[in-house]
This record gives C-alpha cells, structure tokens and sequence, in this order.
C-alpha cells in the first residue's frame, strides 16, 4: 500500500521546520548509481527523493530508476515531471505542477490534461504545485518556455505565489533552474510572508551556507540536484547540508518567538 505522501511531508515539516529532498535525473543517472545515491541520502537525512529530468527522460527510464531505488531505501519517490511521458506507476507521488509563468499555455494546462488520466490509471498521489521560474532559469525555462522573473523584481514573485495558493495549489516552487544562480534570501523571505502553505526552494543550492540562507528566509523544503552528481562523497556534502537547514530553521524559529522580523 502506498503512503500518504502529502501529509508525510506536512507533518515533516511540522516537525523539522524545514526539509530537504534529493533530486535524481535519470537522464544522467543509472539505475544502479541512483540506488547508491538514494542509499547515502537517506543515511544523510534527506526526506524524499524526487525523479525528474528537463529532456531525455522516458516512463521505461524512470521506472528502471525507481524500481532500483525501492530496492534499498524506504524514502517516499516524488515524481518531478517535465512531460506526460515521464510519470511512473511505481512512484508514490508526483508533484502535479503547473509552471505558472509559461508563455506556453501546454506547460500551465495543456501537458497536465494529457498527464491526468495516466495518474488516475496508475494510481499515483498528485501533488499540486505552483512552479514558479526565476533568474536565469536553465534548461528548465528555455524548454518550458517561460519568461523568467528577474531577481531584481521579488513584487512579481510574490503575484504569482499568491495566485498559486488563491487558485488552490498546496505547495509553492521557486526554482533558479539546474547548476544556475540561487534564489536570493529576499525573494524567499517576500514570497514566504505573503503566502500560507509550504514553499519549496531549488536550484544553485550547492553548499550548507546557501541552504542555510535559504532556509533562515524562509523555505520549507530545500532541493538540491547537481550537487549530488557533482559530489565525490554524497552522503557527508548532504548531511553537512542538512545540517547547515536544521540550525536555520531552529534560529528562524527563535527569531519568530520573539517576534524579530527575519
């Protein structure tokens, strides 16, 4: 029986004040490296791990990829998909995302039609997301299509946060795009004051300093993805991080107690 992945990562993050999940391409990643990947991660403490990739990615690869996985670590599979052909039935969630700031009406609505029913079929949690692409973006926007948000203008980050929780998403991405620059601690802090459901952060995080950062603004869930490729040692550079998240988050918290704006 699958779990309930949703309320798994909600009562985490009531508990943790903020966690981290791994991102694996299975683009670039084999079966047999991802099952070594997610076996330190989980020893790391990282929460979950998601699979997903911006091209090259097929339902055969991913379900190679999870079936590898499912073998040697108990973390929740989130599915991160950047098209209908990417979705597994092995998987036990996926985030049903829509990339808000598409110029590409396939992207906010048009790929979820498609995906939909093979989610109902194949009885995966959707787990509605707001992505929200900002900076330079990377692979991600250009094959998206959309127009990120320049780092300068958190006023627009905030619009389409807000529009994300108004329209019903339960859970919000800001994403700086794989190996680019990080989402600026004001960004986060802005979006995080203005909306009330979780808010997720990715791309740039490469060091405990940067998910540090990310988490003391705000963040709830902090994902990092080419650190883990790059990484010699996963297991000690995501622990280090995860680290880093729990000292922000129990600084964070003491701030809020006391009432100190962040």
């Amino acid at each position: 029986m699958k779990r309930n992945v949703k309320l798994y990562l909600r009562n985490k993050i009531l508990s943790d004040k903020a966690i981290h999940m791994s991102l694996i391409d299975p683009a670039k990643t084999d079966p047999i490296h991802a099952q070594k990947i997610a076996i330190e991660v989980e020893a790391a403490g990282s929460s979950a791990i998601m699979i997903g990739g911006s091209v090259g990615v097929s339902e055969s690869m991913v379900d190679n990829i999870i079936l590898s996985i499912k073998k040697k670590c108990n973390l929740p599979i989130i599915l991160f998909p950047g098209n209908p052909s990417a979705l597994s039935r092995y998987a036990d969630a996926v985030w049903f995302l829509s990339v808000l700031n598409s110029s590409n009406p396939y992207f906010i609505t048009g790929g979820q039609a498609q995906g939909a029913p093979i989610v109902k079929a194949y009885n995966i949690e959707p787990l509605s997301l707001g992505y929200i692409i900002l900076g330079k973006g990377g692979a991600v926007s250009y094959i998206s299509q959309t127009r990120p948000i320049p780092f300068n203008k958190p006023e627009l980050a905030v619009a389409y946060a807000l529009a994300a929780q108004y329209m019903g998403f339960e859970f919000i991405y800001l994403e700086g795009g794989s190996g680019g620059d990080p989402i600026p601690p004001e960004i986060i802090r802005c979006v995080k004051n203005n909306i009330s459901v979780p808010l997720i952060v990715g791309g740039g995080i490469r060091t405990p300093s940067l998910a540090y950062e990310a988490v003391y603004a705000g963040a709830d869930i902090i994902v990092t993805g080419t650190v883990i490729e790059e990484t010699k040692d996963v297991k000690e550079h995501i622990s280090e991080i995860i680290s880093a998240m729990k000292k922000a988050a129990r600084e964070r918290e003491a701030r809020i107690s006391r009432d100190e704006p962040l």
